[in-house]
């Protein structure tokens, strides 16, 4: 229907003078109504962040969308034309009933929708076949047929003899039903209206913008919103899409520089001293890799400004060792450090693992223990009180050097007595607001090691991480094994899931065990809810709706072990987030030892798990899970002495698209090439974590894929300017544009690659 003249309402009289700080200011007294709409369904407030919810496509006067491509269940905006219109009254209530079919060709031969106005008395008179219009609505499936019901709709002019509105393309923005396309541009085209664009401070430099010839940013938000031309709104994309990028890097160069100006207690090495004898204790020789990135670090740990370092590396090539050292030189030094993990089950690993690693050590006080040692706890929910007593205590009077917790450390009633290293595992699973929460539990600004095992392309490290210094280890400790990846489709070959089992049995047999990962927990149709981020997060997987294949549960399985001969005699066990904590920590004690041959999990152990006896892993539905994710599953074997076999089984066609993701696991263990193939089919606003901060991605033009020499560009402008002015003081429009868009809540998603 026709936009109702008070959804917008403009203002009256001249328009104002526009400076920086209207950018954030409040939309409702220019839109009225429409304000209120804005908020609620996007979270848009100011003028400025309305004047950057950017068309996501433009439509062209002249020509019909091609309706037979028009997605089901979406909110969508088209041109076409009325083919026919017909009303009747309704049988079951009063009123009438208006069914219009439009078509997208002369003769309706190549695409048609069927829509429906309930008493519309408007639409009737003004939807005559022949009549071109512009329809938003959802589309629906009815009876087989494309439907829009009560859509809204604007007439285009037919005979308009001004070539140059002939020409004038008509944007498409993100809209909801509630909330047209069309509205939204009346909208913006009122803020245009009422704003001297001209005087607003852009965020890029002058003479960057005579260099690169890039038009002004007034110039830009008319184009992009108002373009005469298609090619004047692709132009000034070009021009907001350097801008996108300078103002990211330059956000993170100036945390950078901030960083650099905080002053940290140096933890410089002690000869003789904790690292020295645990050094001396490794029945191993550190790799070379370890060797160099141990040196950064201890150079680093060294300075009175805090560290704020990245450390990527492959699954298993011995981050945790690397972090376990620099721990040691700062306990060697009088300090702290505390072990950040994002599940119970990978913290009680990491303290068993880190206990075990330093023997006496870890002992301190203790009889037995080395008489300069020290002590780790573990700090979790789930603890009772008499344990988490002792551990506060323990962290708070300093006789435990390590502390290792879940989200529990980040609690108020946790202290420590010198917190000088924060080492966070596992970065993508916690929000800015957690780190720094647990940045004020020291003296002085703490130094941080941030950890992940899935390797980050260039191009994301510097849009990612671009606050933080990047270490790298590439190569695998001595003694780790291959991983043999297979793909196995049962819908072309059934019979193989009987040779999974018996494969399974011989890794029991041979003394070695077994690992099966299943998508979901139990029979409920919820997929397994201890990794949301992964089957929900990620658009390359599925989604598995209505009547769509069965998924492999955790519990189903382990119920039918008894079922599946080759497993007789086998001691099995399971594992999912949903268990009791001591259940889980028990199941993984004996998984541990040896004692349960075969364990049925879900990606609960898909990090810092560590069985070295390991040496196959079945992961059930594998097409169900992304590539980083397969990647990291599959790095939970191999870690002994034997060489490990991952099998990722599948009940797809051959030909099925996800398919090629588990071709793509299976070719190759190379992480980094792995991580470019997961960028390339991933949403720019997942590699940023939009998704998980729940907000949308500060980038829309901005491609990681395709814009690498973009993003360099920027972040060597960037840095030179806040190197010369780290305050920003003399580029406004920039630390204006930073607080804006890039404000704590929404620089969320910097934290979360």
């Amino acid at each position: 229907m026709p936009v109702s003249p008070d959804v917008v309402r403009p203002v009256t009289g001249a328009a104002r003078e526009a400076t920086s700080s209207e950018l954030d200011a409040s939309l409702e007294k220019r839109l009225g109504p429409v304000a209120k709409h804005l908020d609620k369904y996007f979270g848009i407030t100011t003028v400025g962040e309305l004047l950057n919810h950017f068309p996501r496509t433009y439509l062209k006067r002249g020509e019909l969308t091609p309706i037979a491509e028009v997605p089901v269940d979406e909110e969508v905006t088209l041109i076409a034309r009325v083919q026919s219109a017909n009303s009747r009254r309704m049988h079951t209530r009063k009123g009438t009933l208006l069914e219009v079919v439009i078509t997208d060709d002369a003769d309706g031969s190549l695409g048609g929708m069927n829509l429906t106005f309930f008493n519309g008395f408007t639409a009737a008179r003004e939807l005559k076949p022949g009549v071109r219009a512009m329809f938003s609505g959802k589309v629906t499936l009815y009876r087989g047929h494309l439907s829009l019901t009560n859509p809204r709709y604007s007439l285009l002019d037919e005979g308009d003899d001004d070539p140059a509105r002939a020409k004038r393309p008509i944007p498409v923005y993100p809209a909801v039903e509630k909330l047209s396309s069309d509205q939204i541009a009346k909208a913006v085209g009122v803020v245009l209206d009422t704003l001297r664009l001209s005087d607003l401070d852009d965020p890029i430099p002058a003479s960057i913008a005579r260099r690169d010839k890039l038009m002004s940013l007034a110039t830009a938000y008319e184009l992009v919103h108002r373009p005469p031309q298609i090619e004047d709104a692709y132009r000034a994309q070009h021009r907001l899409r350097y801008q996108e990028a300078f103002v990211l890097q330059a956000a993170l160069a100036r945390r950078r520089a901030l960083a650099a100006r905080e002053e940290a207690t140096a933890r410089p090495p002690h000869a003789g001293g904790l690292l020295d004898q645990f050094d001396a204790r490794l029945p191993f020789t550190l790799t070379q890799g370890q060797r160099d990135v141990g040196l950064t670090l201890a150079e680093d740990l060294a300075r009175d400004h805090p560290m704020n370092r990245l450390l990527q590396g492959e699954v298993g090539s011995g981050k945790t060792l690397v972090a376990l050292r620099a721990m040691l030189q700062v306990i060697d030094a009088g300090g702290q450090a505390a072990l950040l993990a994002p599940t119970e089950v990978l913290a009680a690993q990491h303290l068993q693992s880190i206990t075990r690693t330093l023997g006496p050590l870890a002992e301190g006080g203790m009889l037995g223990g080395a008489m300069d040692g020290t002590r780790v706890v573990l700090l979790t929910g789930s603890m009772s009180t008499a344990q988490r007593k002792r551990s506060l205590l323990d962290a708070a009077s300093g006789e435990a050097g390590i502390v290792i917790g879940t989200h529990a450390l980040l609690s108020e009633n946790v202290q420590f007595f010198d917190l000088g290293l924060i080492v966070v595992d596992e970065q993508h699973r916690f929000g800015v607001e957690q780190r720094d929460s647990l940045r004020t539990k020291a003296r002085t600004s703490p130094h941080v090691l941030v950890m992940t095992a899935t390797p980050i392309p260039r191009t994301v490290a510097m849009t990612v991480f671009g606050d933080l210094e990047t270490s790298t280890l590439s190569e695998l400790p001595a003694g780790r094994s291959p991983i043999a990846t297979h793909e196995v489709g049962l819908t072309e070959h059934p019979a193989w899931i009987d040779r999974i089992w018996s494969r399974a049995r011989e890794e029991i047999d041979a003394g070695r065990q077994v690992y099966v990962v299943c998508p979901k927990i139990g029979d409920n149709g919820k997929a397994d809810d201890d990794a949301p981020e992964a089957l929900y997060g990620d658009p390359t997987v599925e989604r598995k709706a209505g009547g769509a294949q069965e998924l492999t549960s955790v519990v189903a399985l382990f119920e039918s072990l008894a079922e599946i001969p080759q497993l007789q005699g086998v001691t099995s066990g399971m594992l999912h987030g949903r268990l009791d904590p001591q259940d889980k920590a028990d199941v993984m004690g004996r998984f541990a030892d040896g004692t349960v041959q075969l364990l049925i999990a879900t990606t609960v152990i898909e990090v810092g798990v560590d069985v070295p006896n390991a040496t196959l892993m079945v992961i059930m539905d594998a097409d169900r899970f992304g590539i980083s994710q397969l990647h990291q599953l599959r790095g939970r074997i191999g870690r002994g002495g034997h060489a490990g076999t991952c099998l990722l089984v599948t009940k797809l066609e051959p030909d099925h698209p996800s398919r090629e993701r588990l071709s793509a696991v299976a070719s190759t263990t190379d992480g980094f090439e792995l991580s470019q193939k997961d960028l390339e089919l991933r949403r720019e606003g997942d590699i940023l974590g939009a998704s998980q901060s729940g907000g949308r991605s500060a980038l829309r033009f901005l491609k990681i894929t395709q814009h690498g020499k973009v993003i360099e560009k920027a972040r060597t402008d960037a840095q030179e300017i806040v190197a010369e002015d780290p305050d920003l003081h003399e580029s406004p429009g920039l630390a204006l544009a930073i607080e804006l868009y890039l404000n704590p809540e929404k620089e969320a998603f910097l934290e979360k690659g």
